[in-house]
């Protein structure tokens, strides 16, 4: 048996900030054409602007969803990863109806809501429903009980879950705290 399955998610929001980041070239370009900008202005400009690029557009293509024999692991990027064992997850199934949440783009925790997205794309959802909340960084620290996420291969993730949660359970640690290994 492989050590980790990959799977892919969707490449909808890569599309926007691919748009979004053209969209604000084109607007530095204008605004340094009209302007006598100092050449290390137009330099920051473009750093910055080089560094949107790599860490926002290009990451979330290099990176995909894991399930190892004990743990589903989440990314987005380089900017996201939750590291999941599948003795905390109480539920995993898949999200038809998290249309009604008005689905987002990218890493969002609504408030109100105990749900945190983890969106490439707005198809082939799946919701992960926690033991009991936790706090995650990348969305300012609020908890979450629920996790939606997409994989573009949605059937074949859940059946590849369930056949590594039927495994024998993994060795627990006999130190204290184990949960904060993540």
């Amino acid at each position: 048996m492989e050590k980790r399955l990959t799977f892919a998610y969707g490449r909808t929001l890569v599309t926007s900030r691919i748009f979004v980041l053209a969209s604000l070239a084109v607007l530095a370009a204008i605004l340094i054409t009209l302007t006598s900008s100092p050449i290390s202005a137009v330099l920051g400009l473009a750093a910055l602007l080089a560094a949107y690029l790599v860490l926002f557009t290009l990451s979330p293509l290099l990176t995909e969803h894991w399930i190892t024999r004990s743990r589903l692991i989440l990314r987005q990027g380089w900017y996201f990863r939750a590291v999941l064992p599948f003795s905390v997850i109480e539920e995993l199934q898949a999200a038809d109806d998290a249309i009604a949440f008005r689905t987002p783009l990218g890493i969002s925790r609504p408030f109100g809501q105990p749900v945190l997205f983890v969106t490439g794309g707005r198809t082939n959802l799946v919701r992960v429903r926690l033991q009991r909340p936790r706090r995650f960084w990348q969305a300012f620290g609020l908890s979450a009980s629920e996790i939606v996420f997409d994989v573009t291969d949605r059937a074949g993730f859940l059946a590849a879950f369930e056949e590594r949660r039927r495994l024998l359970p993994p060795v627990q640690t006999d130190r204290s705290r184990p949960e904060l290994r993540d």
